[in-house]
């Protein structure tokens, strides 16, 4: 691959090189052939400085090649053959997911953690709950969430449907006692009771309002939660997606295997991986994967986050302690991959590249609907009003630490509270 500017920059090298000689022997007399004398000048070849060496070109082509091998296209959706979407189902999911109703003190959302119009999450180190307790872990992002392998920072349940059931009981964050007292919440909202018969149109008669239909219309609507970004259209062919500085980036991030664990459409969310590869992360409690698996080889493991939207969406890792995605990824070079720190212009690089994920929201499928009217407040003690604006743009949850996985219908009293994606 030619580069005309190096040719050039070449040729004026020689040239300047061959002018300095002709100086050099235009003069035979005097000591030193004479140079030091007025008019002339003195060359000394070996002493002229080489020109900086030139960084190698990257060929674009090749590179999307061997990005397509780790990442893909984001899809405009993530469905489930369990759980089909349909409009009645995804359009009741998005109220739900924005009802205070569904806890126990009526202000609490889905929202309230993983807020929409913010990237999914509320910009807390952890999340606090219905009774302003926080939680132990960080409220991670809930865009693109239903293509990862599994949900919460330890994988304890496998998709966004089960997911959904775990915050609503946990005592932390939204505080409900049991299932019973939420299907009796949703009873109570003659709208809601219409919206489940409309969604779940196979269901036995009054039977169409259960918690896991309730699940399921979450999981519905947080399956269209995709935020494609610059990243899809150059991974797709368009070159002027990215800046020459995140294709340098992107680059960087190959060559530094950071791909060992950021991988597959969401640039992570596939694998599991131990916090602290190269040597042991500093301070680190929380036992991460084990709580679940009691498996030794777990400890200290973690889900790997995704790193879409990761501009918009610290502070990072399990417990929201660093707030810098600068000082995020001094971390993880120290930490996690074999090579020395990057360089400023690596790190800008490096960021650039990271900046290429942060994808468009879908500003109409994820404004607040109109939430249907009803008293729940004789239902269960605290949980008041007779419409959702009680939605609670309050932050809550995300946080757990070392408890068992709740079995299923159990409340969540043995589960950490990190309500997840």
């Amino acid at each position: 691959m030619l580069d005309l500017d190096v040719l050039r920059r070449s040729s004026l090298l020689a040239s300047a090189a061959l002018a300095l000689t002709l100086f050099a022997c235009d003069s035979g007399e005097g000591e030193h052939g004479g140079g030091h004398g007025e008019g002339h000048a003195e060359s000394h070849l070996g002493r002229i400085p080489a020109a900086a060496p030139e960084k190698p070109m990257i060929d674009v082509d090749k590179l999307r090649k061997q990005a397509l091998k780790q990442f893909a296209v984001l899809p405009e959706s993530f469905p489930s053959a369990q759980n089909p979407g349909t409009k009645a189902k995804v359009d009741l999911g998005r109220m739900l997911y924005y009802d205070g109703r569904l806890s126990v003190n009526g202000e609490i959302s889905c929202n309230s953690c993983h807020v929409l119009s913010e990237y999914g999450v509320d910009s807390l180190p952890t999340s606090p709950g219905h009774e302003g307790k926080n939680g132990d872990r960080n409220s991670p992002t809930v865009f693109n969430a239903a293509g990862h392998l599994a949900q919460f920072w330890d994988g304890r349940e496998p998709t966004v449907e089960a997911q959904a059931k775990g915050p609503i009981l946990n005592p932390i964050e939204m505080g409900m006692p049991d299932e019973a007292t939420v299907v009796a919440v949703l009873n109570a909202i003659p709208g809601y009771v219409e919206a489940f018969q409309k969604a779940f149109p196979d269901a036995a008669e009054g039977e169409a309002v259960s918690y896991d239909n309730m699940a399921n219309a979450i999981g519905a609507f947080e399956r269209n939660l995709v935020t494609p970004g610059p990243i899809d259209k150059w991974l797709a062919g368009d070159d002027a997606a990215l800046s020459a500085e995140a294709i340098a980036g992107l680059q960087l991030f190959m060559d530094s295997k950071c791909t060992d664990c950021h991988t597959g459409t969401n640039f992570g969310g596939a694998n599991y991986q131990k916090l602290g590869v190269e040597k042991p992360w500093p301070g680190l409690e929380d036992v991460g994967r084990f709580a679940v698996t009691k498996d030794e080889r777990d400890r200290n493991v973690f889900k790997v986050p995704s790193l879409r939207n990761i501009e918009e969406t610290g502070p990072y890792l399990h417990d929201g302690s660093i707030t810098s995605l600068e000082d995020m990824v001094t971390k993880m070079v120290e930490y996690q991959v074999p090579r020395e720190a990057l360089s400023e212009e690596e790190m800008a690089n490096m960021l650039a590249f990271l900046g290429s994920l942060t994808g468009e929201l879908p500003t109409a499928y994820i404004a607040k609907p109109d939430l249907p009217e009803g008293d729940v407040a004789g239902v269960v003690g605290g949980t008041g009003g007779d419409d959702a604006d009680a939605d609670a743009d309050a932050p809550v949850e995300d946080a757990p630490a070392e408890a068992e996985p709740k079995p299923e219908p159990k409340p969540a009293e043995d589960a950490p509270a990190d309500g997840g994606e």
